[in-house]
């Protein structure tokens, strides 16, 4: 059977979520108490259970965007248990292992038998938000049960680090230098010794003008480290974005491999017309050399036949006017080849000069592919003795160049892609700092003007007391002149009496009662004086337990102050 949710030893956090405040007995056991109240404050993970209560039942994860950030901080919180989830569907005993952990870690560990039990009496005893099925708890590993259990252990992960935080977070103490001062120096004034209540009067201003100068040194060091704050978040915006300068690099990247392709392209065609020109002059050149045989030939042929002819000197001059068409012919050819040499010249020298401009744009190609650092070492070798742009340059670039820079692009996407989450939950982290200081300067503000006003009341207190010891003092000097003028006039009645006292005792008699009724009247103004002082006391009671309430109060705001601060 499935343990009970109101077992108080396997129940964890069972007083992280309740405020106990007996003020009562906050006098006496001031310290204890306010340790109570600071870390038995919840923390902002059960805003999820108040948003469940208030609004309805709290939905799973269910875009990709927002699996992917709760993924992130569970495989953060797991990391030191060499835990991790892997991304989109993880295996199922990992699931299973990290639950474990985070129970453990909330001090309820699991069973290994019947594990899915205590998890579902863990989550209902915790108030968990996020529903969770016995059967989704059975085949955890299976897309459709995998988005609620993420969830959940997001939710679980957010309440161990709150755990983790409030065990490391030191114990808040009050202090009760008040209440025994005010204590102390009520016993001082009431047995008569003025001289310690001026001593601890001025050790008490002392250490509460030191107390006030620790909280103004607190409260700059705050204001400095919100202004340091401030700066680096200026300096973080007004400073060029890395998205920005990578996007800029990146499209300086593809234009650069633009262009070299441009370039390749264009002379690759190039060098594509040079060779079918090449081609053809050297077509031409083979049918010159072709005709020049076939002319050589026919001479041949047409001297043997003149050697076997029978000369006369109308042959002899028809053959010399051959001859002459012959030899000009020639001198025409001869012409003709030359000026092909020539071109054919000039044409080696301009696929020489050609030549130099591919190795030259060659050598920067190889630059510029050392310094995209592509995945392969590649470089580009030109091949002076090809006939083709195949020979000349190769075809490995096609196989091998391309694909690498595909690769590189793509990664320079990979990589934009990270830096601009990474830049967004920055400027999530510096919005939510900032929130937090201006948060805490309002609290320090509200509690130094508490602090003020309790100065102010301390200091009111003060003179009405010293007012108060004046007067009585004044009270007690003329009751003391009086006493002293009515011996006086004692000491001379009695020698009076002496002197006649067997002629004035009826005399003396009326003179005694004449003094007892003077005593009574002195008699009466004591206790009259006594019951003010009475009175007085009534009213140094009752301030004392309205400043009492008030550092209640005041208490009460440290205390959240703390927890917040927490």
């Amino acid at each position: 059977a499935p343990p009970s949710s109101a077992a108080v030893d396997r129940t964890p956090m069972s007083d992280a979520f309740i405020i106990q405040r007996n003020l009562d007995h906050a006098f006496s056991r001031r310290d204890s108490d306010a340790y109570s109240i600071c870390s038995s404050r919840p923390s902002s993970i059960g805003t999820a259970q108040a948003a469940s209560h208030a609004g309805g039942p709290i939905t799973s994860l269910s875009d990709r965007g927002s699996q992917a950030a709760a993924l992130r901080v569970v495989n953060a919180y797991l990391a030191p248990a060499a835990i991790h989830l892997r991304p989109s569907l993880p295996p199922a005993k990992d699931i299973v292992a990290a639950f474990h952990h985070l129970a453990d870690r909330l001090r309820y560990p699991l069973k290994p038998a019947a594990w899915e039990d205590d998890l579902l009496s863990l989550l209902r005893s915790l108030g968990c938000p996020y529903k969770v099925t016995r059967s989704a708890l059975k085949a955890p590993g299976t897309p459709h049960s995998w988005p609620p259990l993420l969830s959940v252990l997001y939710w679980l992960t957010l309440l161990c680090r709150v755990t983790d935080g409030l065990d490391a977070s030191p114990p808040v103490s009050a202090s009760n230098d008040l209440m025994t001062y005010i204590t102390e120096s009520y016993y001082l004034f009431l047995t008569g010794e003025d001289d310690a209540v001026a001593s601890l009067d001025d050790d008490y201003h002392a250490k509460a003008r030191d107390q006030i100068g620790e909280k103004v040194a607190v409260v700059q060091e705050l204001e400095k480290e919100l202004q340091d704050l401030e700066a680096k978040r200026s300096k973080q915006m007004s400073a060029p974005s890395r998205l920005k300068a990578l996007e800029e690099k990146k499209d300086a990247f593809t234009a650069d491999v633009q262009k070299f392709e441009a370039v390749v392209k264009s002379w690759s065609t190039k060098i594509k017309e040079k060779e079918e020109a090449l081609v053809e002059k050297e077509k031409e050149l083979e049918a010159k050399v072709m005709n020049c045989q076939q002319t050589m030939v026919e001479n041949e042929e047409l001297v043997k036949q003149v050697e076997t002819q029978v000369v006369n000197v109308r042959d002899v001059d028809r053959m010399a006017r051959e001859m002459q068409a012959v030899e000009n012919d020639i001198a025409k050819l001869e012409n003709a080849n030359a000026v092909l040499e020539e071109k054919g010249w000039e044409l080696e020298a301009a696929l020489v000069s050609k030549l130099e401009e591919i190795e030259g744009l060659a050598e920067l190609c190889n630059q510029s592919l050392r310094k995209l650092k592509p995945s392969i070492d590649f470089q580009y070798e030109v091949n002076a003795k090809g006939s083709s742009p195949a020979e000349i340059l190769g075809t490995t670039y096609k196989t091998t160049l391309k694909p690498a820079l595909n690769a590189l692009a793509n990664e320079t996407k990979r990589l934009i892609i990270s830096k601009h989450d990474e830049s967004s939950d920055l400027q999530k982290q510096l919005q939510g700092i900032v929130k937090m200081l201006e948060e805490k300067r309002s609290h320090v503000s509200v509690l130094q003007a508490k602090n003020n006003e309790m100065t102010a009341q301390v200091d009111s207190l003060d003179r009405e007391i010293q007012s108060h010891v004046s007067r009585c003092a004044a009270d007690a000097r003329k009751m003391k002149d009086e006493l002293e003028k009515k011996e006086h006039h004692l000491s001379t009645i009695e020698k009076e009496a002496e002197v006649f006292l067997k002629n004035s005792e009826e005399g003396l008699q009326a003179a005694l009662k004449e003094t007892d009724e003077e005593t009574q009247m002195c008699a009466r103004e004591l206790l009259k004086l006594i019951d003010s002082i009475a009175e007085y006391k009534e009213f140094v009671e009752q301030s004392t337990a309205e400043m009492k309430k008030e550092l209640y109060e005041c208490a009460d705001d440290i205390a959240s102050l703390s927890a917040k601060m927490v």
